[in-house]
């Protein structure tokens, strides 16, 4: 078995990565509807952003192989007043090269873990576009619901774009009070 063919391994983002994460963000950014952003950050900006999250002791992972970073995600607060402070929205973003490995799956497994860990009790998904099949796909493979969608939200390449609203319960969800302490922001 080749670098290119092992199972990619999931771990916490480092400084060291933010160019290849910076990269991978870029390409989606110029030719994708994941993100409704139309001019890709700078390393100086992304690293901003991997602070913040890191700041709110929430996870940023990366996918690598022998070959090297294969993508990230990380959750951030879905919104910043105390009343979502249990709430997390995720974000996933695969080298096109690497899409079909299974790279999106193992993150976002990881990450399901790593939220409902720190005392997280709803993750959030906020898909760019409805025919994102592969993303809409991998969340409700990792047990998420459908629960709206947004029409024209969001205008890139010349059109309006939709927004598909995903969400699963982490832990035990909605079915107790939260306890002292979890989540933070």
């Amino acid at each position: 078995m080749n670098a290119r063919t092992a199972d990619p391994v999931v771990r916490d983002a480092g400084e060291r990565d933010l160019p290849r994460i910076t990269a991978i963000y870029a390409q989606h950014v110029l030719t994708g509807l994941a993100t409704f952003e139309v001019v890709p950050p700078d390393d100086a900006e992304m690293a901003r952003r991997r602070a913040n999250v890191l700041g709110w002791e929430l996870p940023y992972f990366v996918a690598e192989d022998g070959s090297g970073v294969l993508g990230y995600a990380y959750a951030a607060p879905y919104r910043t007043r105390a009343g979502y402070r249990y709430t997390v929205e995720d974000s996933i973003y695969v080298d096109p090269a690497a899409v079909g490995r299974g790279v999106g799956r193992r993150l976002l497994e990881r990450l399901i873990e790593a939220c409902a860990a720190c005392g997280c009790r709803q993750m959030v998904a906020v898909i760019g576009d409805t025919d994102n099949s592969a993303s809409i796909g991998l969340h409700e493979a990792c047990g998420f619901a459908r629960v709206g969608m947004l029409p024209s939200v969001g205008f890139k390449f010349g059109r309006w774009v939709d927004s598909v609203l995903m969400q699963r319960g982490l832990a035990d969800a909605d079915r107790s009070p939260p306890g002292a302490g979890g989540a933070r922001f």
